[in-house]
């Protein structure tokens, strides 16, 4: 998921994103009970970014996905 927060100086100019991309580190997993730490595997590469599912460390269970959409203004090449 790609977040984009904007803040403004007391001018009212525009600064860059505050953040722009999250890793997750650790989700909770309904197998084992409890946040678990996460491993983020490359499942496809597509034109629009590669895709990561998000595997837990204890039992191997997909917990999420995540597209990394790479540095924007690059080409891809495949």
């Amino acid at each position: 998921m790609k977040t984009r927060r904007m803040t403004r100086t007391r001018a009212g100019a525009r600064q860059k994103p505050a953040y722009d991309q999250f890793n997750a580190t650790h989700l909770y997993c309904p197998r084992c009970g409890q946040a678990m730490p996460v491993r983020p595997r490359l499942l496809l590469v597509l034109p629009e970014g590669d895709k990561y599912n998000y595997h837990c460390a204890g039992c191997g269970d997909v917990l999420g996905a995540k597209i990394d959409r790479g540095v924007p203004g690059m080409p891809r090449l495949a």
